[in-house]
């Protein structure tokens, strides 16, 4: 038999948003069993968003990143094993194994441990000066070097690479952006709004490229000093900043017998198919009633606060009906420059989109319908149609597409019949 070095009746893995919400969470809901949280990184729980804006230009401090304060934790006896990460979990035994040999035990067990950066299969992409952006560590290490870089090259057109160049190229940076796609926000937005972002970006001094592949990472002496390009050309770099997804954090999981692949699946209630393991935030993959009832990843603070109240609520709960499934509309935001992106609702799958007012006076929204129904909407430094219009994708309502583009008209006033 084992010899287990600690054991809890809740153990929480990943010391992310989403793992410590469900802590919070569980001492709200009066949960006074003992509880821990095993964090891959050195430090107690921080934001993340604001690692490749407000804490990469300098504007937020450190400390002002953190979710709750040291003592915060230790009156709620959350005991933190930081710096630690967890290699295997024995789902019949209920106990993990960390890379330092410990063996915990769990009664239950939510797996919160996010995902690392994606990285360049290429040549090169291991080199120094190359740099990913998910921890404090990562950004650090940007900040690091930012003296002495005049020439960035940030690879990927998503939130995180345009905020990235956004905030280099206000620092007065040399920035190329380089998106291998037709267009940036491909994969989460329109053609209106990623030609309205792409213009933005060249406007304040990026050289934004788009349908450009990337054929190696040029070096000397371990330190990357360029990235070549599929036709040959070269781009000098004193900093290349990759933001092309996150890979999720789930081999553990999966080698234990879970149900997954790119990311974990979780039930209504973010259960896996292992028992008592319950997953939540960006790496579980969960059937959306917003996205169709397609099973997704959701890379958001909100599905991350969402999930972890679940599965808070599921695990106290003393009947099913006590208990209360996932469902909450999905919700991001971006700050690029002066603008604040914020976007409600899921426009994947959608056929038909409406901009609604001028994008030229840098304050307008993208409406985004399928079959007739608001499913999304992009809203650009106009937060009124993104309050109201929460409410249209929430009823999945129906509206008179010209008066969705007239922006005189508020979106309260717009809500159609509901589908059937």
């Amino acid at each position: 038999m084992t010899t287990r070095d600690r054991d809890y009746q809740v153990l929480i893995v990943g010391g992310g948003h989403a793992g410590a919400q469900a802590a919070v969470a569980l001492r709200q809901h009066k949960f006074a069993g003992t509880l821990a949280i095993i964090s891959a990184e050195p430090e107690l729980p921080y934001e993340r968003p604001p690692l490749s804006k407000e804490y990469l230009s300098g504007d937020k401090p450190f400390e002002r990143l953190l979710l709750r304060p040291k003592s915060y934790w230790e009156e709620r006896d959350v005991t933190m094993h930081l710096g630690q990460t967890v290699v295997s979990v024995d789902a019949e035994k209920h106990e993990v194994r960390t890379a330092a040999g410990e063996t915990i035990g769990y009664r239950h067990l939510i797996w919160a441990t996010g995902g690392a950066p994606r990285r360049l299969s290429c040549a090169g992409a291991e080199l120094a000066g190359v740099h990913g952006v998910r921890t404090r560590a990562d950004v650090d290490r940007m900040i690091a070097e930012l003296p002495g870089t005049e020439r960035a090259v940030v690879i990927g057109g998503g939130y995180i690479g345009l905020e990235a160049a956004a905030v280099l190229a206000k620092m007065g940076k040399q920035v190329t952006l380089l998106e291998a796609l037709p267009r940036v926000l491909a994969r989460v937005a329109g053609p209106d709004l990623s030609a309205f972002y792409e213009r933005e970006h060249r406007a304040h001094g990026v050289d934004l490229r788009t349908g450009v592949a990337v054929d190696c990472i040029e070096g000397s002496g371990g330190r990357a000093t360029g990235v070549r390009l599929a036709d040959g050309s070269i781009l000098p770099a004193d900093m290349i900043v990759v933001g092309i997804g996150i890979v999720p954090a789930v081999e553990p999981l999966l080698a234990a017998g879970a149900a997954g692949g790119n990311g974990v699946e979780v039930d209504a209630y973010c259960r896996t198919t292992l028992s008592d393991v319950y997953a939540i935030g960006d790496i579980a993959a969960h059937a959306n009633d917003f996205a169709g009832g397609d099973r997704i990843r959701l890379e958001s603070v909100q599905n991350a606060n969402d999930m972890a109240m679940v599965a808070a609520r599921t695990l106290v709960a003393s009947g099913p009906d006590e208990a209360s499934p996932y469902h909450a509309v999905p919700w991001f935001w971006s700050n690029q420059y002066d603008l604040k992106l914020q976007t409600v609702g899921w426009s994947t799958g959608h056929d038909d989109a409406v901009t609604r007012g001028d994008p030229a006076t840098r304050s307008f929204s993208v409406v985004y319908l399928k079959q007739g129904r608001v499913v999304a909407l992009d809203c650009v430094n106009a937060a009124r149609d993104y309050v109201q219009g929460r409410a249209l994708v929430v009823a999945g309502a129906s509206a008179d597409r010209a008066l969705l583009a007239d922006a005189s008209v508020p979106l309260k006033d717009l809500a159609g019949r509901p589908e059937n």
